[in-house]
């Protein structure tokens, strides 16, 4: 396996697994306090969001997998923008959502864009040229 589909195989793996748990942990053991605190549905989108990119990643090690050619560093930044923003923006929410300091809020929106700078990647590696 070469490390260019590597890394992103890895990280799916392990954003899928703690996306799923974190989602079942709010869904489950922590949804009364969530409840209370009016956080259930910031923990809801985390886990959304984080499980999404862990999909899209898995997505992203395949393309890799396939590509011979074309733009595969597109696409590896495509993988950086959403590890990054998967921390900032999924952790950041679940931080909020059980109680942790204020500074987390405007780390959500800075994640939100790390995401949407991973998609914007991923078109340019769409609209690429042939190498």
């Amino acid at each position: 396996m070469t490390t260019r589909y590597r890394f992103p195989l890895l990280a799916a793996g392990f954003f899928g697994l703690t996306g799923v748990a974190l989602g079942a942990l709010g869904a489950h053991a922590l949804a009364t306090t969530l409840a209370e605190r009016g956080m259930a549905h910031a923990w809801d989108t985390g886990a959304r969001y984080h499980v999404f990119h862990a999909v899209a990643l898995l997505g992203t090690a395949a393309w890799l997998r396939a590509a011979n050619t074309g733009p595969v560093n597109r696409i590896l930044w495509a993988v950086r923008c959403w590890c990054v923003g998967t921390l900032l923006f999924s952790g950041s929410l679940y931080g909020l959502a059980l109680g942790g300091p204020r500074w987390l809020g405007p780390v959500t929106p800075l994640g939100g864009l790390a995401l949407m700078g991973g998609w914007l990647f991923v078109i340019a590696a769409a609209l690429a040229k042939e190498e």
